[in-house]
Order: structure tokens, then C-alpha cells, then sequence
């Protein structure tokens, strides 16, 4: 059995009302606009208590580091809460970066996005002779600019490490053309992404017959 509470906000007992900072009534967390600012122009908020934000650590380390430059430093940059590469550490891990397919459809339109998978075999698991098409990969693409990925999901062996190599280029702008042109290292997970022919939209079969 596997219990995932999440965490609390204990926002109701320090003193924001008195100050007028708004938090979300049924969670407790703070709302804040892209520049991590409250309702009240001198409060701000940064990592787990921000209302809709990712609660993890590197997140709210980036955004702090970034908010003391905008503060202090005279810089601009702003905290990518969107490309954000994340792994659950489970026996088969699961690696992400960027929009899930659903929020992408909410924000672009399912008409303007391709999406392509695959099921693998990873080459480690041809001796156990384990199941060929229990790994899994997706990338997201926006149609309407150029293929560029905007998401980007695996299942498999290590898929953190294949999470956080991606996710660089995802920053820079990544596309499906790019990916296509990459020269894939046989026979690792992450060579996957470099190979993937089929859409979700065409319904073909993505099983695989072995490795």
C-alpha cells in the first residue's frame, strides 16, 4: 500500500491576513503572479506554498535564486515552472518534462499538437525475458511552431537520467526535426526518442516484437 499525502500549508496562523496576503481558503497556498509576487506588491512567496506550483526542491531553488536577482541583482529572468524535468523514483521509474498531454490540449487546442509514442524493450531486460511492451515514451509537439516539443514522458530504466539530458534541450527549443536528426546511441532507453515514427492520432500498434 502506498500513501501520497502530499504536504501542508500552514499559512493560516502566521500572520498574512493582517497584512492582506490572499491564500487559497481550501489548500492554504499562496497565489502569486509570474514574478513570484503576492496580492501585496512588497510580499513575496517562493517553493511548496505556491498556489498550482511544483512542490519540489530544485524548483523553489531556482525560483529564490532568481527572485534575489530580480530583487537585488538587476536581472529579469523569471522561474520556468512549465519545463520543469521531474522523475518518480518508483522500481520502474517514471521521467517528465514540460506540458502533460492533457494540459497541452487545454492551452493549445488537440488540433494543433502531434503526439508520438512508442512502447520498448530495454536491452537489459532480453536476458530475465522480460515483457517487451512494459516501457513506455511520448513526446508532445506544437504544430503551429514548428514541431517543437513540449512535452516529454518516459517510462523505463533509469529515466531520470534520460529526463534531465532532455530536458536541457527542451529549453533550447527542441523540435521533432531535431530529435529525427539525432544520432541515437544503440542500445540505450534514451534512443528512443530518436527513432519515433508513430502519432497517437494514426492509431497504429506500437508493441514490440523484441529489442
Amino acid at each position: 500500500v502506498l500513501i501520497a499525502i502530499g504536504r501542508d500549508a500552514c499559512t493560516r496562523n502566521i500572520g498574512l491576513q493582517t497584512i492582506g496576503v490572499k491564500i487559497n481558503e481550501k489548500n492554504g497556498k499562496v497565489p502569486v503572479n509570474d514574478e513570484e509576487q503576492t496580492n501585496v506588491p512588497y510580499v513575496y512567496a517562493i517553493g511548496d506554498i505556491l498556489d498550482g506550483k511544483l512542490e519540489l526542491t530544485p524548483v523553489a531553488i531556482q525560483a529564490g535564486r532568481l527572485l534575489a536577482q530580480r530583487l537585488y541583482g538587476g536581472s529579469s529572468r523569471k522561474c520556468d515552472y512549465i519545463n520543469v524535468p521531474t522523475t518518480v523514483f518508483t522500481p520502474l521509474e517514471y521521467g517528465s518534462c514540460g506540458y502533460p498531454e492533457e494540459r497541452a490540449i487545454d492551452e493549445y487546442g488537440e488540433q494543433n499538437l502531434e503526439v508520438y509514442h512508442t512502447l520498448f524493450w530495454p536491452l537489459e531486460w532480453t536476458v530475465p525475458g522480460r515483457d517487451n511492451n512494459t516501457c513506455y515514451a511520448k513526446v508532445i509537439c506544437n504544430k503551429q511552431d514548428n514541431n517543437r516539443v513540449i512535452g516529454l514522458h518516459v517510462l523505463g530504466p533509469n529515466a531520470g537520467e534520460v529526463t534531465q539530458g532532455f530536458a536541457a534541450a527542451i529549453k533550447c527549443g527542441l523540435t521533432k526535426e531535431l530529435l529525427d536528426e539525432t544520432i541515437g546511441i544503440h542500445p540505450t532507453c534514451a534512443e528512443v526518442f530518436t527513432t519515433m515514427n508513430i502519432t497517437k492520432s494514426s492509431g497504429q500498434d506500437i508493441t514490440q516484437k523484441g529489442c
